[in-house]
């Protein structure tokens, strides 16, 4: 757990791909709950800790958490999040189809792309995701549909390696495992994500998907903030995100 911003009414911490946010079925203690005893402990409180969640990362996913420290903070930040008022970028890895004569692509789809036309190195996306609640994953389809909900978000290619690319992502809607499930449709699984096609793990158990950046207007002092959480201490997201200093 980093924390890497907080005033009196917010605090953001780094998640890693081995911690939750708030609770499930493994019984793992949240970051939540962490984050109150830390913060009960430091501060001195004699009473309980205000600790609200604001939004939620994928377990195996990376990077900025937010939280509120006050009622107040929570109740303005949960409206600014359903208005599209934070503002949200993440960094994934995938593989480098892109690439100039034979590249490592290992997955069907990506294969076939290689064949009818490669996706661009720069587009928006516009799917519409349906959850299957039992299998806790979602299926993008290009038209409507009844149970499915619009996803739209904008990539970009911004780093290479000979066999992986990193991409920027600016989300719009927040979908279940809307990033996910949206680039591996277009033959684009991110790095270690079994669940959508990805050919192998990733040796942490996570998968190459960061919560890069948040960006939203403070819902108390009204001043603009601007959050970034490091990247995984990886050798490959280091040769990546070298490229881009």
């Amino acid at each position: 757990m980093e924390i890497i911003y907080e005033d009196n009414h917010i605090l953001a911490v780094s998640k890693t791909c081995h911690e939750i946010v708030q609770g499930d079925k493994t019984g793992d203690e949240p970051l939540s709950e962490t984050l109150k005893r830390f913060i009960k402990e430091r501060d001195a409180k004699p009473g309980n800790v205000f600790l609200g969640v604001t939004h939620r990362l994928d377990r195996p996913t990376t990077g900025v958490v937010l939280f509120a420290k006050t009622s107040k903070a929570l109740e303005r930040l949960n409206r600014m999040f359903s208005c599209g008022e934070v503002h949200k970028t993440y960094w994934c890895i995938v593989e480098n189809v892109w690439a100039d004569g034979e590249c490592a692509v290992n997955n069907e789809v990506a294969k076939a792309r290689r064949e009818d036309g490669l996706p661009p190195m720069e587009q928006d996306l516009t799917d519409y995701l349906v959850r299957n609640e039992n299998q806790n994953r979602s299926y993008a389809y290009s038209e409507p549909r009844p149970g499915a909900k619009e996803a739209r978000l904008h990539y970009r290619v911004i780093a290479t390696t000979e066999r992986y690319a990193l991409l920027e992502v600016q989300l719009f809607t927040g979908r279940h495992h809307q990033i996910r499930c949206q680039l591996a449709h277009i033959g684009l699984p991110i790095k270690g994500d079994l669940k959508y096609g990805a050919p192998r793990s990733n040796p942490d158990g996570g998968i190459s998907l960061h919560s890069r950046q948040v960006r939203f207007v403070h819902p108390v002092s009204k001043q603009e903030v601007v959050i970034v959480a490091p990247v995984p201490d990886d050798t490959l997201w280091k040769a990546l995100v070298c490229q881009l200093a």
